[in-house]
């Protein structure tokens, strides 16, 4: 059942909460504190650097509890901005030194009582405030007579007026003593914009402030902003991580009112939308909508990945924070699923777009990576067996180490870990002596090893029954009856081994875009097809001349039953639009070298007498070009979408029935994990963060 994304207007649409701010006046901060103690602000700010924590020899104050509270300060009646002032409950621990002295005179004890009242208890009380994008910290001096210190008892509370925000933002307070005798505290307060308070008419930046709500059109998510007519303002889609700087990912300077459409595949948790007039010194308004959204975060973890760095270290992808645990898992050669190994190695917590590894001495391609969120799998890969080769039929041996020297070996199965040596009917069982030698005469490999237990891979290869002889020769004389079928179907099978012909055609739209559809042509050579594009023949294409060559790889393609893809990009949509209306594009205006332009020639007349079906296919770049802006002339023939529409695009070039349903998804997903980074290369050389993703219906498309 979809998400009423509706639900999403309800929470930004409308006012939730009405705040009656108190006011100050002035530009100074201040501090006060409790009755009884006494506090001191110093002046200007200072390095936020907490340190590690110290022990005490006595009674220290240490802040228990962090509070805030909404503010306005006031340079005039109609001139506030909003404020947040800290409120810090402190405590006191540990307890006074006690002396005790049985020759000590009465009046030496009435003097230590009288110095004891006359005594207090100091501390540095370090307040650190961030909110994107300013950060600043304070030091408070707080000091409490000594008769009021009681162990383990409050003392108090002192104030600090205040920490400047803005409106909509997100804030992030620490609080600390110096030295550091426990954690520092933490509070993180989303503030109220515009909207939420009643004295908004004395906040200038309100006046002119853009509108933004959230509504649903279908399965997409429209964002609605309410702004009067003419009124110029900029637009900012980010992703919001929790470490390092907001991460762009659409900006728009517009002009009101807007309805801009999401598609909702793009939606994660941490996608936030910023908003502001473009004025000087315009306060930007902040919203985080889809935090709670269960189809945002099913998103997320489709848009996480996994990768290997390194033989030993790997990385998960994702454009958010994810809340979730790691594990190595044993896949055994063949079905089941893959074995986490815990214990004896443990679960580790995840940190996204971060280098980590497990402590391996070596690394096995039956290793793969588990991603649990919730006591749920999300994600698994055998990152390992892509750098060293496909699955072994190995048995995993597992030792575990407990006190007094006690040991336990054991070997994974589907069925469980069995006990080595044991009567069990399992193939570990059996040859349960065999893998006891094995490991003690050091023929199995170590993978891990550390004082709670060890891991080994022992090679079963050699255990494998030798076959009756009778069995050997109807093996030869099945192989016979197969090699003898191939000779018969040689043709067949040659076409079948090298794959379907498909020659490349696209313009020359810069460096970042070749390098895109060289990756492309990489991933479908790997498929198999046998690709033709003119990044590989630049020589022959120099010798020849750009038509020349489009000739004769058109008609070898066209012979062998190939296809012509047409790689449409603005600069290719850019050259029909000249061919169409001119028929034929300005001399010189183009790169000798570009085989697209030449190619129009020929392309042209096949699809205005309609001899293109079945020979030409058009395809696309996500978030490059939309396929609707393709001119109609070439959409006589399919015109696909990548990667999103990666399955349909193979299935077209390979031919009906060449593949099936599961076998065309798996190989899309190869060509996808090659072309995304050269499409994000891309995007980076034409120096703007991408704009879309899914099926290319992004905000760019449907302003």
């Amino acid at each position: 059942m979809p998400v009423p994304w509706f639900l999403l207007s309800l929470a930004l649409g409308r006012s939730p909460m009405v705040v009656s701010l108190e006011r100050l006046v002035g530009l100074q901060d201040a501090a006060r504190c409790s009755p009884g103690l006494s506090c001191h602000l110093w002046d200007g700010d200072v390095l936020c650097l907490p340190g590690s924590i110290v022990s005490a020899s006595g009674p220290v104050l240490v802040p228990t509890r962090l509070r805030t509270e909404l503010v306005l300060r006031c340079y005039q009646e109609t001139d506030c901005d909003l404020c947040v002032r800290v409120v810090v409950h402190l405590a006191v621990h540990g307890h006074w030194e006690e002396h005790e002295d049985e020759g000590e005179s009465a009046g030496a004890v009435g003097l230590e009582l009288e110095e004891f009242r006359n005594a207090s208890l100091q501390a540095q009380v370090v307040l650190s405030f961030q909110a994107y994008p300013t950060a600043r910290c304070v030091l408070l001096e707080v000091q409490v007579p000594a008769v009021l210190v009681q162990p383990g008892q409050s003392v108090g509370s002192v104030v600090f007026d205040c920490f400047e925000a803005a409106l909509g933002a997100e804030v992030r307070i620490w609080s600390y003593t110096q030295p550091r005798y426990q954690k520092e505290l933490n509070l993180t307060q989303q503030l109220p914009d515009c909207r939420g308070l009643e004295v908004r008419d004395t906040i200038q930046s309100c006046w002119a402030l853009p509108w933004l709500n959230v509504s649903a059109d279908g399965d997409d998510v429209c964002l609605v902003l309410d702004v009067s007519e003419e009124q110029h303002f900029g637009l900012l889609l980010y992703w919001n991580q929790v470490q390092g700087p907001i991460k762009p990912r659409w900006h728009r300077n517009l002009t009101g009112p807007q309805t801009i459409t999401l598609n909702h595949t793009d939606l994660v948790p941490c996608l936030c939308i910023q908003v502001w007039p473009l004025e000087p010194d315009a306060v930007r308004t902040n919203f985080c909508p889809f935090r709670e959204d269960p189809r945002a975060h099913q998103n997320l973890w489709h848009q996480a990945r996994l990768r290997l760095l390194s033989p030993q270290s790997w990385q998960l992808d994702a454009p958010c924070s994810l809340p979730a645990e790691v594990v190595l898992c044993w896949q055994a050669l063949g079905s089941g699923p893959c074995q986490p190994l815990v214990p004896p190695l443990p679960r580790e917590n995840v940190t996204v777009n971060k280098a980590q590894e497990f402590p391996l001495l070596k690394v096995h391609p039956n290793l793969c990576v588990q991603v649990n969120s919730g006591e749920k799998l999300q994600l698994q890969e055998c990152l390992w067996a892509e750098s060293l080769g496909s699955f072994k039929d190995d048995m995993l041996l597992v030792e575990t180490r407990g006190p007094h020297d006690n040991r336990s070996l054991c070997a994974l199965e589907p069925s469980g870990c069995t006990p080595l040596p044991s009567r069990a009917s399992t193939r570990a069982a059996r040859l349960g002596q065999q893998l006891l030698q094995d490991l003690h005469s050091g023929q199995c490999l170590q993978l891990w090893d550390d004082d709670l237990g060890a891991l080994w891979a022992c090679p079963m290869d050699k255990y494998i029954h030798k076959r009756w002889a009778l069995g050997w020769l109807a093996c030869l004389l099945f192989a016979a009856m197969l090699f003898f079928l191939l000779l018969l179907k040689k043709d067949h099978v040659k076409a079948a081994a090298s794959g379907r012909s498909a020659l490349l055609l696209h313009s020359a739209d810069g460096a970042g875009f070749e390098r895109l559809v060289g990756a492309l042509a990489s991933a479908l050579c790997r498929l198999p097809l046998r690709v033709a594009v003119d990044l590989w023949s630049r020589r022959e294409l120099s010798a020849q001349g750009p038509l020349a060559w489009f000739h004769a790889q058109r008609r070898q393609t066209l012979q062998e039953g190939g296809v012509v893809v047409l790689l449409f990009s603005p600069g290719a949509v850019a050259l029909c639009h000249e061919w169409l209306q001119d028929g034929a594009p300005a001399p010189g205006a183009h790169c000798p070298h570009d085989a697209f332009a030449a190619s129009l020639s020929c392309v042209l007349p096949d699809f205005l007498q309609g001899r293109a079906h079945g020979r030409y296919i058009g395809a696309c770049f996500d978030g490059l070009l939309h396929p609707d802006a393709v001119p109609a002339l070439f959409r006589a023939v399919p015109v696909f979408s990548l990667p999103s529409q990666l399955p349909d695009f193979l299935g077209a070039l390979q031919g009906p029935g060449a593949s099936s349903p599961g076998l065309l998804g798996k190989r899309a997903e190869q060509v996808s994990r090659a072309l995304q980074p050269a499409l994000d290369n891309c995007f980076l050389s034409l120096g703007s963060p991408r704009e879309g993703r899914g099926t290319g219906h992004g905000a760019e498309d449907r302003t």
